[in-house]
């Protein structure tokens, strides 16, 4: 019965509000669904490219850091993701970190790429990418650079696993001459002290002599006038 009153107030007022009897009005509202999914079809993609584009890539898991103790910056330069399956190793403070988990930031092509397989300690203190300081060498460093720096190995003790440290090359000085033994010094000591006293002692004995010499003359000279 409501079915009825509903289709009679439709037959009514479809043709008041569109001029249209009711059969052209469904057949152009039918013409219109079905103009719009056939244009809809041309700009969406099918289901399943969708579900396949919204499933979640798969990432193999990482290998587990390998520990390599003590090594030299030449060595470690191989670490600097050029290959790929070698791990991405950076080094702050001598201290060696595997960062392969960031490769993304520190691998090929990453904005801090040029600091791997390095002991750039210098540029991350100074935020600097000029290649003379991607360098271990913290000498000369401010205050606030060094704060920067513990801040930096902070990050890195915490997110990153440590592998090995950096071997530092010292080059060793060249030994002092020996000093002289003791017993030569201080018999050389005696021998210079020596030659003085005995030339001061032959020298007071000539003096005496010298001075004994006119008192004998004399003595002689009153025999003789006595005579």
């Amino acid at each position: 019965m409501a079915t009825l009153q509903l289709w009679e107030m439709l037959k009514e007022a479809i043709p008041a509000y569109t001029g249209l009897s009711p059969a052209t009005f469904f057949t152009v509202l039918a013409l219109a669904f079905a103009f719009y999914y056939a244009i809809s079809g041309f700009f969406s993609s099918s289901p399943e490219p969708r579900r396949m584009r919204d499933a979640p890539e798969v990432v193999e898991p990482l290998p587990p850091p390998v520990q390599l103790g003590e090594i030299t910056e030449e060595v470690l330069k191989a670490y600097d993701g050029s290959d790929g399956k070698k791990p991405l190793l950076m080094a702050i403070k001598g201290q060696i970190y595997d960062v392969t988990q960031s490769r993304m930031f520190y691998g090929p092509g990453g904005p801090y790429a040029l600091f791997a397989g390095k002991d750039a300690s210098r540029a991350l203190a100074k935020m600097s990418f000029e290649e003379k300081d991607l360098t271990g060498d913290i000498s000369g460093l401010g205050p606030f650079e060094i704060d920067a720096l513990q801040d930096w190995e902070y990050k890195f003790m915490s997110k990153y696993v440590k592998v090995g440290t950096i071997k530092r090359t010292v080059p060793v000085a060249d030994a002092p001459p020996a000093p002289a033994p003791a017993s030569d010094s201080v018999e050389a000591a005696n021998v210079d002290g020596a030659k003085p006293a005995e030339n001061g002692q032959s020298e007071s004995a000539t003096d005496e002599q010298a001075e004994q010499q006119p008192a004998k003359e004399a003595v002689v000279g009153d025999d003789a006038e006595r005579e």
